[in-house]
């Protein structure tokens, strides 16, 4: 059981609660911060005709619109219904679980507003896995994201749709089953599940979580690459690192002499005195993504730790503030950095890729011996060109660009929404693209003989059991799908464990 407190969350914390789907509850400290809050703003509308955004006028530009006492919750639930103006492709439901849970933990550090029966309820969906549908598109990432977040909250006043064991149904259908009965939204709860960076985040916690793994499976891909074009070891050398120690660069070199430190094959001597870039850089470019993408971890951890709804509610200090935390430009742009850094693990792959089916070294031409009869991994490259061409087009940036919004009063917007989107594309086509390049790196080594490190080969064993080598043409696109497959189910952390 996890319990949802004011305690610093990390995205490893984060990452094992998702994983093993461990329930959720909300703590006792932050139960009470959460009331606390509530009351403070319950008695401080009933006592005051002070006008306060979004609690008793209208919003966005309607901010100066006053609204009756007797109206407020009309107000929120009107606010809900509006707002769901989304449409696309349904949101996936890795994203849904992240944006639930994301979601209960900025409203649970007790400046929202909210009731306590409101955060049980989502918390409810969550532990239960009921899912609302959300749809891709709608967010500016500015005024939180709007759109998106007001899809999150309608089946907590029954209306909207959820999945249910993967399947879509109507959100008062659920209820019903469930025996809940829809919510009364009260002053400010509307606003409060509106506004926030909760999609735009959760695509890049995903996106960092998948990410990260990625970037160490590069390594280990590119090792058994350089073993299967028979590479000189010279290049990951500790000595040259040294010299310029990026981090990420001494890592990515430290990884590689690890997993060929007892390869016959990175033993023997070499007729070359120098490999090509995709090669002999690998320490400096997967390394350069390597410090990106620590980057980005320090920014989503920062964020999935804040409170980002709009006014703020500081009842100690009797004050109800007005700002912009709900604007998502911290996160737009680490999101593009993001999709580039890992674009670029994917461009490297592919050239990789190319030298390797190119005919040299020894190796025949497309990793095949009866080529011409046979094309084996020739249409390999082709696709993996086709999809780093589209992570390129994927990679310009999101973040510099704005458009006016409401009348003007959201006049500079963040569009984080659609750097996440775009950046989960980008994560999925690396995951295929290192899939392609570890296909023809198996099938390189397996036809130069001789042994590469002992991990590689027990790696390498396992993947023989789905995959076998390539003796004559076949559907190759079948075995990509069980790379794939393979890859992501892979030890790789103890692959590369010192």
């Amino acid at each position: 059981m996890h319990e949802i407190s004011p305690e610093t969350l990390d995205l490893d914390t984060l990452n094992r609660v998702l994983k093993t789907k461990e329930p959720i509850i909300l703590s006792a400290d932050a139960k009470a911060k959460v009331e606390h809050c509530y009351r403070y703003l319950q008695n401080k509308v009933a006592a005051s005709e002070q006008s306060f955004y979004g609690i008793n006028t209208g919003f966005g530009s309607l901010c100066d619109v006053k609204i009756e006492k007797d109206e407020l919750e009309t107000l929120q639930s009107n606010l809900v219904k509006s707002h769901a103006f989304g449409i696309g492709d349904t949101v996936p439901a890795e994203i849904l679980r992240l944006m639930l849970f994301l979601k209960i933990q900025n409203l649970s550090f007790g400046y929202s507003g909210v009731k306590v029966e409101t955060l049980e309820r989502l918390i409810a969906m969550y532990n239960a896995d009921i899912l609302p549908v959300i749809f891709q598109l709608g967010s500016l990432g500015a005024s939180g994201d709007l759109a998106p977040l007001a899809h999150l909250s309608l089946p907590l006043i029954g209306l909207g749709e959820v999945w249910v064991n993967g399947i879509r149904r109507p959100s008062a259908e659920v209820l019903a089953e469930m025996g809940w009965k829809p919510l009364r939204l009260e002053m400010k709860e509307g606003l409060a599940l509106l506004n926030g960076t909760q999609f735009s985040l959760s695509y890049g916690i995903w996106a960092w979580l998948q990410g990260d793994r990625l970037s160490k499976l590069a390594d280990v891909i590119a090792a058994i690459s350089a073993d299967a074009f028979g590479c000189v070891m010279s290049p990951f050398d500790e000595r040259l690192h040294l010299i310029r120690p990026h981090a990420g660069q001494l890592k990515t070199a430290a990884n590689i002499r690890h997993l060929l430190a007892d390869s016959e094959l990175a033993k023997m001597p070499k007729t070359v005195v120098q490999d090509p870039y995709s090669f002999r850089c690998v320490p400096q470019v997967h390394g350069a993504s390597k410090d990106s993408i620590n980057y980005v971890q320090g920014v989503l951890e920062t964020e999935m730790n804040s409170v980002t709804d709009n006014p703020n509610i500081f009842p100690d200090s009797d004050a109800i503030l007005s700002g912009g935390n709900f604007h998502a430009q911290a996160i737009a742009l680490p999101l593009d950095f993001m999709a580039m850094a890992l674009s670029e693990l994917g461009s490297i792959s592919e050239r990789r890729l190319y030298q390797l089916i190119s005919g040299q070294r020894g190796l025949p031409p497309f990793l095949t011996r009866n080529s011409g009869l046979n094309s084996g991994l020739m249409i390999g490259q082709y696709t993996a060109a086709s999809i780093v061409s589209q992570n390129k087009q994927l990679c310009t940036p999101a973040s510099v660009d704005s458009i006016v919004s409401c009348n003007g009063q959201e006049d500079h917007v963040s569009m984080a929404a659609n750097a996440g989107t775009k950046l989960y594309k980008v994560v999925e086509n690396l995951e295929r693209l290192l899939g392609i390049e570890f296909m023809a790196a198996a099938q390189g080594l397996w036809l130069r003989g001789g042994k590469s490190g002992s991990g590689i080969e027990t790696l390498l064993e396992s993947y023989r059991k789905i995959v076998p080598p390539i003796e004559e043409d076949r559907i190759f696109h079948e075995d990509l799908v069980k790379t794939i497959e393979f890859l992501r189910t892979a030890d790789i952390a103890k692959l590369l464990k010192r």
